[in-house]
């Protein structure tokens, strides 16, 4: 093994986590990380939170330090995109000229933010929230007396909102869904957010589409809707999602399905010498016997740990139930697992107290739970998502009753 080379092309979460585990399971060859950002591998989801507040920098959100990848004995790449990948020869061409020769090689390329394609969507002041970029150039233009209209009603939105009223800035989230979170959560789910924003002074506009941006001077000065009106704004933020950037893989002849299928030890279904990570990925979901692709930090450090597993001949990990978060004013929300073919949603708690939960149920079993400040039901929740364990649907209900007891 000290004789072979692992390339791991993306150096997000998930690629600066593979990189780490393959030396932490004691992987002794050649590592190369390619990162098309200049620096090294950081955390994503405080860039719409703590980075537009001012609490962190690339620094404090790093992985590891700059200084881990050459002690390691990584080789770390930055500002460099893979530009080819030749699976007979094993080979990736890169964009500064150079060429590399890998034993195994390990997609982690992401996804990037949709643009929407219409007049106007080059003019200055429109921006996404993907990278530390992004959020700097926002943090630059919102503040007090600035106007931000957030496009898209989807959990990244509604994070950049918070933030935003938090900086002081006039915020207005349009969604052309009639109602927010329309794609990923319940409606008392979305009812609960779009309260508690609207109490922080954010606007909202649901049901519209907008049909173009009007600037001036090559800047955005306005956002107009399928309605004929006009929102005026000093900037917007488009998040209305994300398409995996699985182009590479499918120059190769990897076989795609909205990202590159994967098994369940990460591996690609059509090379064995190449494997698929995080938000590239489209991998199997045996809780729900479904392949899926899944954006979210747990699902990155799970992959990386079945890539990192399957290279240096370790057992495959045990399986997890899929979860994630998001942070807004003084609500944290925790979702596990994801609510496919739901018959039945159970509250527990009382969603006036700003704590509570909902559980979505196929039949007597847990498909996914969404906890507002509620860390026990998360917990419990992932347990009983993961296990399968039929529950009690009367106990559930009782927030009296504790969730060690629904679980028992």
């Amino acid at each position: 093994m000290s004789g072979s080379r692992v390339v791991i092309v993306g150096a997000g979460h998930a690629g600066g986590t593979a990189a780490a585990l393959l030396r932490q399971y004691g992987y002794e060859g050649a590592i190369t990380l390619i990162g098309d950002e200049p620096i090294p591998p950081y955390q994503r989801p405080p860039l719409s939170k703590a980075w537009l507040k001012g609490e962190a920098d690339a620094d404090s959100l790093a992985l590891k330090p700059i200084e881990f990848y050459a002690e390691a004995g990584i080789d770390f790449r930055p500002s460099v995109t893979v530009t080819a990948l030749d699976r007979g020869a094993k080979t990736v061409a890169l964009s500064d000229g150079a060429s590399l020769v890998y034993d195994h090689l390990i997609l982690a390329t992401g996804a990037r933010a949709i643009a929407l394609p219409i007049e106007g969507k080059d003019l200055a002041g429109i921006l996404f929230l993907r990278t530390a970029a992004d959020a700097e150039a926002l943090k630059a233009q919102v503040g007090p007396g600035k106007t931000l209209v957030v496009v898209g009603g989807g959990y990244i939105g509604l994070e950049v909102a918070a933030s935003g009223r938090a900086l002081g800035a006039a915020v207005t989230v349009v969604e052309r869904e009639a109602r927010l979170l329309a794609r990923v959560a319940c409606e008392q789910l979305s009812d609960f957010f779009q309260a508690r924003h609207e109490a922080e002074g954010v606007g909202f506009v649901l049901g519209a589409t907008v049909t173009g941006f009007e600037g001036a001077d090559g800047r955005v000065s306005g956002v107009r809707l399928d309605d004929g009106r006009l929102l005026a704004c000093d900037a917007v933020v488009v998040g209305v999602g994300a398409a995996p950037n699985d182009e590479l893989a499918k120059s190769a002849g990897l076989e795609c399905a909205r990202g590159v299928v994967v098994d369940l030890d990460a591996r690609s279904v059509t090379d064995p010498a190449v494997f698929a990570i995080g938000d590239v990925a489209c991998r199997p979901m045996p809780i729900y016997d479904r392949m899926f692709r899944m954006e979210s930090v747990p699902n990155a450090l799970e992959q990386a740990k079945q890539a990192a597993s399957a290279i240096t001949g370790r057992p495959r990990p045990a399986g997890e139930c899929p979860w994630q978060w998001s942070d807004q004013y003084d609500v944290k929300l925790q979702i596990a697992g994801y609510a496919f073919e739901v018959d039945q949603i159970i509250t527990r708690g009382d969603p006036a107290s700003g704590r509570f939960a909902l559980f979505h149920l196929q039949g007597d079993r847990v498909q996914a739970v969404e906890a507002i400040n509620s860390p026990p039901e998360f917990m419990m929740g992932k347990t009983l998502i993961l296990n399968r364990t039929p529950v009690d649907k009367a106990k559930l209900a009782n927030p009296s009753i504790s969730m060690k007891e629904v679980a028992a």
